[in-house]
């Protein structure tokens, strides 16, 4: 049955649909990035307040720029906005529910007059983004806003006919300004650290660049609040199509999978209000440091705690690697010696249970992650996620074992080759350069570590050198369990 507004009263029982009037909805938010994340996340929170009849004034109005957001207005607009969202259970069950909050989808060069007057419209109260680290435009050297970008030049130099995020909303923001209307809110959901000062600087600066004073406004009255999100939401494929129609006789194009945790920590910072977010369980809050560091330094730092450990053995299904116990309990002790130790206070976060909740997460088979997209980009991901931990604990003179296992682990994988001497195919942005030293180990155990510009000074610290060499060594010598086993204190066993 095609999905759409005529047919949600014929849907199986077992399937979730919108209890409040779709008709009476109307739009106040505008999100850039529809995907999959998006529609498991904060889609998925408004209409659960719609559910509530709360909210029905900030329905969400998708929008796009890219030539790939073309197939998701066809699709969404097919369904009058409807999709299909699948939540996988640890225990193999699932909860599948037609989430309502998407009242439209505009594809900005369809019609960039109507795209600029939908922000201008003042019914518009929040414009959010889920666009990628990429989609900011930060210069990878600078960190600055890059005007060199041929798109952003574009704009800059045809602001009436804006073809990217940038443009399209400080057009919108400019024809509200002329017309004496309040601005909006910019959201950023992306993972990004700060992801909502980010969003300040890299707005403000193409705001500055387009017109000074204009700039200056923007800078003063656009309020950029920081989150932080997380759910694991894998890419719907074509068996999850085929899944959603043979098993609850749905024609969805675009139905989205995902984990059953759901988390959205956000500064209650807005400039023209806000739906009731704490009401569907979200944490408003005033700082969300502290929720991102936990995040940082626990989810994202244990994810690479396992990878490389994990291809190493011959691990390739994430769950697999977090059923096996020495794993788990080397991801616990991580997190409880030497993470937690650098957190901040937590309001209303039980540490040890998100910590054990981590291993369950990562246990769910039905989520199907791969180890190999937890190795990939590692020269991104240890520096900013794991590196942090080791300076502050060895500033506090507390123990880096753990940590320096996880690089020595890294290590070990750049070598290229996993236990039983297949070819491991590093994907990271330096790949030739962590191959090169990672080969010179066996002439320089420490070679990995002299990448400076990765690792800072620790090169010259015995206190993580000495652990470091020590698993480096095990994991030549004996493999990835017998070393986890002697990390942790445990047997080692059998994959």
């Amino acid at each position: 049955m095609k999905l759409n507004n005529q047919t949600l009263s014929q849907l199986d029982p077992q399937v979730g649909i919108p209890r409040y009037d779709r008709s009476k909805a109307t739009a106040g938010i505008v999100h850039f990035g529809v995907g999959g994340f998006h529609r498991a996340h904060q889609a998925m929170y408004l209409n659960r307040l719609m559910n509530q009849g709360k909210a029905l004034d900030w329905g969400i109005i998708g929008m796009g720029v890219m030539e790939s957001d073309q197939r998701m207005r066809d699709v969404l607009n097919a369904s009058d906005g409807l999709y299909t969202l699948v939540v996988k259970n640890p225990d193999g069950s699932r909860e599948v529910e037609v989430i309502g909050s998407i009242l439209q989808f505009l594809y900005a060069p369809d019609d960039l007059t109507a795209a600029i007057e939908q922000l201008a419209d003042p019914a518009i109260r929040i414009v959010s983004l889920t666009v990628t680290e990429g989609g900011y435009n930060v210069h990878p050297v600078t960190g600055e806003f890059d005007l060199s970008n041929p798109a952003i030049a574009a704009d800059l130099a045809n602001p009436q006919a804006p073809r990217t995020t940038f443009g399209l909303i400080s057009a919108g923001l400019k024809l509200r300004r002329e017309r004496g209307l309040a601005p909006f809110t910019v959201m950023s959901c992306d993972n990004i650290q700060g992801n909502g000062e980010v969003a300040h600087k890299m707005f403000g600066a193409f705001a500055s660049a387009l017109d000074p004073e204009f700039g200056d406004w923007v800078q003063e009255n656009v309020s950029f609040p920081n989150s932080m999100v997380d759910r694991i939401t894998p890419v719907t494929t074509d068996a999850d199509r085929a899944d959603v129609a043979q098993n609850y006789g749905i024609d969805d194009g675009w139905p989205v999978v995902c984990e059953d945790f759901e988390q959205w920590v956000l500064e209650d910072k807005f400039v023209a209000g806000r739906p009731p977010y704490e009401e569907a369980g979200v944490q408003l809050v005033d700082d969300v440091v502290p929720y991102e560091l936990m995040k940082l330094r626990l989810l994202n730092a244990t994810h690479q705690g396992l990878c490389y450990f994990g291809h190493l053995a011959g691990y390739r299904a994430v769950h697999d690697v977090a059923r096996n116990e020495l794993f788990a309990q080397f991801l616990l002790s991580y997190m409880k010696k030497e993470a937690e130790p650098t957190l901040r206070a937590l309001p209303g976060v039980d540490l040890d249970a998100y910590q054990h909740k981590l291993i369950e997460r990562y246990s769910n088979e039905y989520v199907a992650d791969t180890v190999a997209r937890l190795c990939a980009d590692s020269s991104d991901r240890i520096p900013k996620w794991l590196m942090p931990v080791v300076r502050e604990n060895l500033a506090a003179n507390r123990d880096v074992t753990l940590s320096a296992a996880i690089v020595a682990s890294w290590a070990r994988y750049a070598e290229g080759t996993d236990e039983d001497g297949a070819t491991i195919n590093i994907v990271d942005r330096l790949a030739e350069e962590v191959h090169a030293t990672a080969s010179k180990h066996h002439e320089d155990p420490l070679a990995f570590l002299r990448q400076r510009d990765l690792f800072g000074d620790v090169v010259d610290d015995e206190r993580f050198t000495t652990p470091y060499l020590k698993t480096l060594e095990s994991l030549h010598e004996h493999g990835s369990l017998a070393t986890l086993a002697e990390l942790t204190g445990q047997q080692a066993t059998a994959r």
